[in-house]
């Protein structure tokens, strides 16, 4: 398994410790365990006389949920001292929905308190895998960037991004709503022309995207970030052949690499019932290898294993046996 794009691409150790490089500030500091939520985030917080919430009922729920705490474990590493990125708006996603992991696991039991740790830790080198794909793939020429569930990533805003980039981000109605909502009582803007188009990915996502402007004829960086383990194998091969078909050479694409049986922290995960409502949601993802499947399909891939892009990061993960990312280069 390899990591030389990283060190070919000029961004080798761009996510660096404690650093900062937009103009936005954090909303809320310090970080809590009690039911895995950010201290001061039950509170709604007053700002410019208004009260920055989305109003009761308006979050997304379901697989939407998991999006929230994605961004919930996004803010608690962006108040880091050394946090490995800054996200400066993933603490507002988890205000505007309080109620959204009240009825969580209790942090406390020393199994849940480890089993957080290391999704906590696997975020953060995942954001920053992601984020180093990105910029790569600008630097080598995508202008055109689709972030296949997109769930609250702010990368559109947070992100340096070149001339003429363009980032279309797919998923559901209701998620995308409430991100937008949040997004504009922070006053955000995006640094680079972003297009949210609200479908499920069960549906006929690739003509709504078309509609949208997406150009088949430009090379495109995609990614499929956290989301194959919560489709079916049928679902997965179908997701994977669509980007297959819309993807012209040279073409990008990131996505993980562990099938769900064969990720530790997933399975450890799925073996407790106070994760149930998580859990259950995991529907495998493809039943055979992604980089072989990739590969038959025309990819060039390349394989990155979790404990090297750690020890790239100087983030230390207690598990070195399973679990990275695959990035992958349209040939044919």
């Amino acid at each position: 398994m390899s990591t030389s794009w990283l060190k070919n691409s000029g961004f080798e150790g761009s996510c660096r410790r404690g650093e900062t490089n937009h103009k936005y500030t954090r909303p809320l500091g310090g970080v809590a365990r009690r039911r895995m939520i950010p201290a001061g985030m039950l509170a709604k917080r007053e700002r410019g006389g208004r009260l920055f919430a989305v109003p009761s009922g308006e979050g997304p729920s379901g697989v939407g949920e998991t999006a929230l705490g994605a961004a919930m474990m996004r803010a608690e590493e962006s108040a880091r001292a050394d946090r490995l990125f800054d996200d400066p708006f993933a603490a507002a996603f988890v205000a505007a929905a309080p109620d959204a992991f009240a009825d969580g696991p209790d942090p406390d039991d020393p199994a849940i308190a480890a089993l957080t740790d290391a999704f906590r830790t696997n975020m953060a080198l995942r954001t920053c895998f992601y984020d180093d794909y990105l910029r790569t793939a600008c630097a080598q020429g995508c202008r055109q960037v689709v972030l296949v569930a997109a769930g609250l990533d702010t990368r559109a805003f947070r992100l340096d991004w070149p001339d003429g980039a363009r980032i279309f981000e797919l998923d559901l109605p209701e998620v995308l709503k409430f991100k937008d909502t949040v997004l504009a009582d922070r006053d955000a803007r995006a640094r680079c022309t972003r297009t949210a188009v609200g479908i499920d990915l069960r549906e006929d996502w690739p003509n709504e995207l078309t509609k949208a402007g997406f150009d088949a004829n430009v090379s495109t960086a995609w990614t499929a970030e956290g989301l194959l383990a919560y489709l079916s194998h049928d679902d997965a091969a179908r997701l994977l052949t669509r980007i297959t078909e819309l993807s012209r050479p040279d073409s990008q694409l990131a996505v993980e690499a562990a099938r769900l049986a064969d990720d530790s922290t997933l399975t450890h995960a799925q073996a407790m019932p106070d994760l149930d409502q998580v859990s259950t949601l995991w529907k495998g993802g493809l039943n055979q290898d992604a980089a072989e499947w990739l590969r038959d399909r025309g990819w060039d891939v390349d394989e990155h294993d979790r404990a090297t892009l750690a020890a790239r990061y100087d983030r230390p993960i207690s598990d070195t046996s399973t679990g990275g990312y695959l990035t992958a280069i349209r040939e044919r």
